[in-house]
C-alpha cells in the first residue's frame, strides 16, 4: 500500500506527541512492506528530503511573508503542502491512502481528497474542547469546526482511547462505528542497554534522595501544579526526595513561583528540555514517575516510563486511566487532586515490594499490548475499510450516474418522437 501522511511535526522536529506517533507508526508500516510518505514542516536546517530507513519524508518551508496569527500560519503551511503533493503525483507518484494527523493538516487533507479522489483517513490526537475544558473565544470554535470539518471529510476516523473516542461523538455526532480505536505506542527496545548512570542521575538529586520524576510539556492540562503542591506533604513523610521536572512549556515561570512560595527551592529542580538520550537516562535515574493530567487522550510519556521499569502513579482521566489499573501496574490519583496524588507516590516510595510487581507487570502490558508491530496492523486495517468505502462510494455514483444518463438518453428519444407523431396525427385528420 502506498501511504501519504502528513503531519506538522516530525523528528528532529518535536513539539509534542504527534511527532514520535508518526516517526514510530511510518517505519512500522514501512517495514511491514508498504511504501510510506511524509510531508511535514521544514524547522531549521533540515534537509527538504530525507530517505529516513526507507520511510521518503518532504518538507516544506512556510510563506516567506509574516502571517498574522498562528491560524494563518497553518493555513499557510497546508497550501504549500498542497503544493508539495502536488509536485509529487506531477512526477507519477501515486497513493492509496492520505493520513492527515490532527486539524492542523486537516485544510491539506481535504483537499489533496478532493482534487485527487484519495480515501482520507485522520488521527484525532487530541481536542480543542478538552484542552480548554470547553470552548472559549473565536480561536478555539474555529479550531473546534476545523477538527468537526477534517472527521467528516474523513472516511476513518482514528483515536488513541475509548476516552477519545467517546468525546468524538459527543462533540461531532460521529457515527460510532467510524471511530477507531487503536492505542498509540512505544519502541519495546527503547531501554535495552541502557543502565542507571549514577554520575549523571547526580547532576540531579543526592544518592540519597528519591527522584520524583515528572515528562512532558508545561502546560495547565498536564496538572504539574498539583504535583508541586503534593510535595510538602511528600518531604513531610519521606524527607529524602526530590522532584525532578523536565520539560518546556509556558507556565514554567508560575510553575517555578509556586515552588519557591511553598519553600521548596532546593526540593523541586527545572531540568528543561531533554534530547531522547537524556530522556531514557532520566527515566532509569527517577524511583517514581508521576504524569498528573487534567486532560489526557492517551499518555505516551506512561508507557515509556513504564517500560523503563519506573513505577508510574497517573491521574484517573483520559487515556491514562485506561494504561493503568490501580495497584496492578501502577496507582492512580484522583484528578487534581494534590492530596490523592501524595498518597499514591508516598505508598510506591515505602512499599519496594509493590514497586517492584507493578513494574513488572507495567512491562508485561506495554510489549503485549502497546508494541508498533500490533499498531500498524490495526491502522493498516483502518485504511483498508476507508479505501473499501470510498470505492463503495465511487461505484455507487457511477450507478447514478449511469441511471441518469439512461434516463436522459431516453427523454430525449421520447422528444424526438414527439414531432413524427404529431405528424401522422395531422396526417390521419
Amino acid at each position: 500500500m502506498r501511504i501519504l501522511m502528513l503531519s506538522w511535526e516530525y523528528p528532529p522536529r518535536v513539539v509534542g506527541g504527534i511527532a514520535r506517533v508518526v516517526h514510530d507508526l511510518s517505519h512500522r508500516l514501512y517495514q511491514d512492506g508498504h511504501e510510506v510518505t511524509v510531508v511535514t514542516y521544514r524547522d531549521g536546517n533540515v534537509p527538504y528530503f530525507e530517505n529516513d530507513k526507507g520511510v521518503q519524508v518532504h518538507r516544506v518551508d512556510n510563506f516567506m511573508i509574516s502571517s498574522n496569527n498562528f491560524i494563518d500560519w497553518i493555513m499557510q503551511l497546508n497550501f504549500n503542502m498542497i503544493a508539495k503533493v502536488g509536485e509529487l503525483i506531477g512526477k507519477g507518484e501515486k497513493f492509496d491512502v492520505i493520513h492527515a494527523h490532527d486539524w492542523l493538516t486537516a485544510y491539506a487533507g481535504k483537499t489533496l481528497k478532493t482534487a485527487y479522489r484519495i480515501p482520507l483517513t485522520s488521527t484525532i490526537h487530541a481536542t480543542e474542547a478538552g484542552r480548554n475544558s470547553g470552548i472559549n473565544g473565536e480561536t478555539q470554535k474555529y479550531i473546534n469546526d476545523t477538527e468537526w470539518m477534517l472527521t467528516y471529510e474523513s472516511s476513518e476516523v482514528i483515536v488513541n482511547s475509548n476516552y477519545m473516542k467517546n468525546e468524538l461523538q459527543r462533540l461531532f455526532g460521529l457515527p460510532y462505528e467510524k471511530i477507531n480505536v487503536v492505542p498509540n505506542g512505544v519502541n519495546i527496545n527503547l531501554f535495552n542497554e541502557v543502565e542507571r548512570d549514577y554520575d549523571f542521575r547526580r547532576q540531579y538529586a543526592m544518592d540519597n534522595e528519591k527522584i520524583i520524576l515528572f515528562m512532558g510539556r508545561l502546560v495547565y492540562e498536564k496538572g504539574i501544579q498539583h504535583l508541586i503542591a503534593a510535595m510538602p506533604k511528600i518531604l513531610a513523610n519521606y524527607h529524602d526526595s526530590k522532584l525532578i521536572i523536565c520539560g518546556k512549556g509556558g507556565m514554567i515561570d508560575e510553575l517555578k513561583n509556586q515552588a519557591n512560595s511553598l519553600g521548596l527551592g532546593n526540593k523541586v529542580y527545572f531540568a528543561g528540555y531533554m534530547s531522547s538520550k537524556n530522556v531514557q537516562k532520566i527515566y532509569k535515574c527517577a524511583d517514581v514517575s508521576v504524569f498528573p493530567s487534567t486532560y489526557e487522550p492517551f499518555g505516551i510519556v506512561a508507557l515509556e516510563a513504564m517500560l523503563s521499569g519506573t513505577p508510574v502513579v497517573v491521574s484517573d482521566i483520559g487515556g491514562l486511566n485506561e494504561i493503568v489499573d490501580h495497584g496492578i501496574n501502577g496507582m492512580k490519583s484522583y484528578a487534581g487532586n494534590p492530596n490523592s496524588l501524595a498518597d499514591s507516590i508516598l505508598t510506591l516510595l515505602f512499599d519496594q515490594k509493590l514497586c517492584s510487581e507493578v513494574v513488572k507487570n507495567a512491562q508485561a502490558k506495554v510489549k503485549k499490548d502497546y508494541n508498533w508491530q500490533k499498531i500498524a496492523q490495526d491502522t493498516h486495517f483502518t485504511y483498508q475499510k476507508a479505501i473499501c468505502e470510498t470505492m463503495a462510494e465511487r461505484q455507487a455514483r457511477q450507478i447514478e450516474q449511469e441511471k441518469a444518463q439512461k434516463q436522459t438518453k431516453k427523454a430525449n428519444e421520447l422528444s424526438n418522437l414527439l414531432p413524427f407523431k404529431k405528424g401522422r396525427q395531422a396526417f390521419a385528420q
